[in-house]
């Protein structure tokens, strides 16, 4: 009976030490693009997420950070050399990059996030942004004076393009009169840190009568809330909820849950759960909002958070469709 129980502690203590010795060498990593993670939106809700893990967990993980666009490749193929068993690429400029070391390293798990990439080993990560735009949308149309609001996008693609017209579709729901401006900083990653040029195109735009402008240009937007505090104007932010930089003159922001996916890739890929494919996270899923806190409490009124979390709940419930941009290429508002 002794040597039998003896036997089930030993199993039992080598079955732990086996967990222990897998958990301690699971390796997730995260690589960030040009902007860095602390670029206050959508690299840092990605360098969130992880954090969440690791504080969960107690695991750390590694990160990879591209000077330029030419290293993308370079900086995954070494995090796949050192046996990382997850690699979020954060953003859309990884897409090639991805399916290129994907093929090379298939037993390691690649999450993109924001693009589609092929590959049997390759999870993407993408998000309906004109649901989360739709509705600061409204409240820009809600706050505007002039009944005039602005965009400014950062690179000119479809992806930004989705967050302009959805924004522009919640201002025309809120009130057909309003009139939209909508501007893109250049038609290069670059668009998205360049501060000088948000500040030039959101000054612009009050100069035509806007009083509210929505900023989804990465870096560059930190301009355009400098631009709106100097003008005593509204902007609202993006990807992360913003509204602390500019206390006063941050209407809201458009929150998208970067950290989530992160999270979620991290997590899914410790348990045995990660799956290649496309996920696609809206208001559903919690994959966009937008941001109601301290910070602008005293500039929403009940009766526009009212107005707001109603537009929110038909989107959910399909009763509002937010037109993608990115179905056609075209927008059905201007």
């Amino acid at each position: 009976m002794k040597a039998s129980m003896t036997k089930v502690a030993v199993a039992v203590s080598v079955a732990l030490m086996a967990s222990a010795v897998s958990a301690k060498n699971f390796t997730p990593a995260v690589v960030y693009d040009q902007a860095g993670k602390f670029d206050k939106s959508f690299n840092e809700m990605a360098y969130k997420g992880a954090e969440r893990f690791k504080k969960e967990t107690k695991m750390n993980y590694r990160e990879g950070q591209i000077a330029n666009e030419a290293q993308k490749e370079q900086v995954l193929r070494n995090l796949a050399r050192k046996d990382a068993d997850v690699i979020v690429a954060v953003g859309f400029s990884f897409t090639q990059a991805v399916e290129t070391v994907a093929k090379e390293f298939p037993k390691v798990k690649f999450t993109l996030i924001d693009s589609v990439a092929k590959g049997d080993n390759v999870q993407n990560i993408v998000f309906k942004e004109q649901e989360g735009s739709f509705l600061v949308g409204i409240a820009a149309a809600e706050a505007s004076k002039s009944k005039k609001v602005g965009f400014i996008g950062g690179m000119d693609f479809p992806l930004i393009r989705a967050f302009g017209c959805g924004y522009a579709q919640g201002a025309k729901y809120d009130n057909k009169a309003v009139e939209v401006f909508q501007n893109m900083t250049g038609t290069t990653p670059q668009a998205f840190n360049d501060p000088a040029r948000g500040t030039e195109l959101a000054k612009s735009q009050f100069d035509r009568g806007a009083d509210v402008v929505f900023a989804a240009a990465g870096g560059t937007g930190i301009g355009v809330y400098q631009a709106a505090k100097d003008a005593k104007k509204f902007a609202i932010g993006v990807d992360s909820n913003q509204n602390y930089v500019q206390p006063g003159t941050m209407l809201t922001s458009m929150v998208k849950r970067v950290d989530n996916a992160v999270y979620g890739a991290f997590k899914s890929a410790q348990d045995g759960s990660w799956k290649a494919g496309v996920t696609v996270l809206g208001l559903k899923e919690g994959g966009v909002d937008w941001a109601l806190d301290s910070f602008n409490r005293k500039l929403i009124s009940p009766a526009v958070e009212k107005k707001i979390k109603d537009a929110r709940n038909e989107i959910i419930a399909g009763k509002i469709q937010v037109v993608d941009y990115r179905a056609n290429n075209s927008c059905p508002v201007q």
